[in-house]
């Protein structure tokens, strides 16, 4: 029974049990579902950077690192980024993360203060207004259904008030697989700059792009870049990331992992040595094959926005139901999908994750079509 002396701190009633996990664990009520829920890739961690893992625990690399992450990491971040944007950034730039949930984390905990107001274009990732409202701030919400699910400068700028603090950004974006191009992406900075808005720009997509895939640090100085390694080399469970940004912002950051995360997993920085030797060329074009496998079903029966990038669908649920309502009825049918009101203020849509293999995502993609018309 509950200790009707116990008293929970007010923050925790801020946010609610992620969306996302009630459906992962009715998936393990299922008998052998077609689960096209989880956002992670399916293909294995490449053995370079398995052999490079188990060489770093042999070789009794198990303590804790630097809070920053260890150098050799920190320098390779430092060249993917200048490989990526063109911006050089000095080594008290850059912090290695536990994933970019942790970067977001430490980010928002470094700036967010009580009643400050953080602009999120929606859709967005679930996380995004948890943690804002955790940490004392104020979602304010860009409605990108009208874009293409693609911010515009003219929009962020309509949204913004004397308490705007921050804009997070995320391209590729979860849930709808956009990416912000280039010139959008300028017109924005011109609007963050001009009222002083810091951007945390959350790339962990980035190398799941099918084609030009730009970051706003390239024209935003006051910008906070996130990438992820867990999902780049799939290896979701192993949490590791950076975080890159002014140095008064990644040292704030720092101070904050000190007496929080610590540092990231010793053996999975590690073994992101190894990734540069990785060739990820085929993965990329097996993921392009089934989003346009996906597209060509699906746009049977559901209106969408084909995807750049990441591994993602957003489909607009026909008839008049809600997103819940026809996942209720795709799980009666043995089909795991999430309802797009766990990534929206609104709930007409479905996310669709397309990291299955080629026979069940056509299985599943004619079941929804089925489902759609019936």
């Amino acid at each position: 029974m509950p200790n009707p002396a116990m008293k929970l701190a007010s923050r925790v009633s801020r946010i609610d049990a992620s969306g996302i996990r009630r459906i992962f664990d009715l998936a393990k009520s299922l008998k052998d579902p077609i689960n096209l829920s989880i956002g992670q890739p399916d293909f294995p961690v490449d053995d370079k950077v398995k052999e490079a893992a188990v060489s770093a625990i042999r070789a009794d690399r198990n303590s804790y690192t630097q809070t920053q992450g260890i150098p050799e990491l920190r320098d390779l971040s430092l060249a993917e980024e200048k490989a990526h944007t063109g911006r050089t950034y000095a080594p008290d730039e850059i912090l290695v993360t536990s994933g970019v949930s942790g970067g977001l984390f430490l980010a928002l905990l470094a700036l967010v203060d009580d009643g400050d107001e953080v602009l999120i274009p929606d859709p967005y990732f679930v996380m995004y207004k948890h943690l804002v409202r955790l940490f004392g701030g104020t979602p304010v919400y860009i409605d990108t259904y009208a874009s293409g699910f693609v911010p515009t400068p003219e929009a962020i700028e309509k949204a913004i008030t004397p308490r705007t603090r921050l804009l997070l950004l995320n391209s590729p974006a979860n849930p709808t697989g956009r990416i912000v191009p280039a010139d959008v992406l300028q017109g924005i900075a011109k609007v963050c700059t001009k009222h002083g808005i810091t951007v945390i720009s959350d790339e962990i997509y980035r190398l799941f792009a099918y084609g030009p895939c730009p970051s706003i640090s390239r024209w935003h100085e006051d910008t906070v870049t996130l990438v992820g390694h867990s999902k780049s080399y799939a290896m979701t469970g192993w949490r590791l990331g950076y975080a890159c940004g002014h140095k008064d912002i990644i040292q704030a950051m720092t101070k904050v992992q000190q007496y929080s995360f610590v540092c990231a997993p010793s053996i999975a920085q590690y073994a992101a040595l190894a990734g540069p030797q990785v060739d990820h060329t085929a993965n990329i074009a097996a993921y392009r094959a089934k989003r346009d496998l996906m597209v060509g079903i699906l746009s049977q029966a559901f209106e969408l926005s084909p995807p750049d990038g990441a591994f993602y669908l957003f489909a607009k649920v026909p008839g008049g139901l809600s997103g819940q309502q026809f996942v209720e009825k795709a799980i009666a049918n043995n089909c795991l999908i999430i309802p797009g009101g766990v990534f929206s203020e609104r709930d007409s849509h479905i996310r669709i994750c397309y990291t299955v293999p080629d026979a069940k995502l056509k299985a599943g993609a004619e079941l929804l079509v089925r489902l759609a018309r019936g």
